[in-house]
């Protein structure tokens, strides 16, 4: 049904849009999971904010060896996160990996008077191959750190799944491959979309950052995907899920 209806893109038809929503709701091991089409997931149990793959800083980075990034990308991200605080009211933030990139430059110095704004936040961070920063300077910017992985109940939290040595029982959530899926339609076209990816035993979150690349994931059968679909503006066309 979704390679026929995606066979009209990039175009996507009236009955197309109506399937896709902004918040879906996903269970995992009877807790609740509000998957947002702002590529993270509220945690109703534990009113707990997850995502992946912030890499702020990454365009102050390319900046910095002469490529010409916009920096509203690093802007437009931060407003995302500040909607999605807005809109779920999380008490706590998970950050798996990667929420910032390289070495200090202006822009983390913008997140420190952003975090200012939310000190009631409490953010927890497992590090990524990308956070490198000296650990005073999570302490100073009020974030807790994990290594490696961060267990909470029947749920562990790690960067890269296959990197980290978790318990055997239980559901594990991981970034770091930015996943994406491709949609095929008519005539050998097809489109890849980034999307959140929840297999029997672990999920992997898409990049919060749009300022990244999708690696592609060939799901098994009874596997859920739930693609983020681009928003056309100047159709008039909203974005959203779509669960493949």
């Amino acid at each position: 049904m979704t390679k026929f209806l995606v066979c009209l893109f990039p175009v996507y038809p009236i009955y197309l849009r109506k399937l896709m929503q902004s918040i879906l709701e996903h269970r995992v091991l009877n807790n609740s999971f509000l998957v947002s089409a702002e590529r993270c997931i509220y945690w109703q149990n534990k009113r707990t904010l997850i995502l992946s793959d912030l890499h702020l800083g990454k365009t102050g980075h390319f900046r910095k060896a002469g490529i010409a990034v916009p920096q509203g990308v690093f802007k437009e991200d931060m407003q995302r996160l500040v909607t999605q605080i807005q809109n779920f009211k999380p008490e706590h933030i998970i950050v798996i990996g990667d929420m910032f990139h390289s070495h200090g430059n202006i822009e983390h110095e913008f997140f420190l008077k952003w975090r200012k704004d939310f000190s009631q936040l409490s953010i927890h961070l497992v590090k990524g191959n990308h956070d490198i920063l000296k650990e005073k300077w999570y302490a100073s910017a009020d974030i807790e750190i994990s290594k490696c992985e961060l267990l909470i109940e029947e749920f562990a939290f790690v960067h890269d799944f296959t990197d980290c040595s978790v318990p055997d029982h239980g559901y594990i959530f991981s970034g770091h491959i930015h996943p994406g899926i491709s949609l095929s339609g008519v005539g050998r076209q097809s489109l890849r979309f980034p999307c959140f990816y929840f297999g029997y035993t672990y999920a992997v979150l898409p990049a919060f950052s749009r300022f990244t690349g999708t690696y592609a994931i060939k799901p098994k059968a009874g596997e859920t995907v739930y693609a983020l679909v681009n928003a056309n503006a100047a159709r008039g066309e909203l974005g959203g899920l779509l669960k493949v």
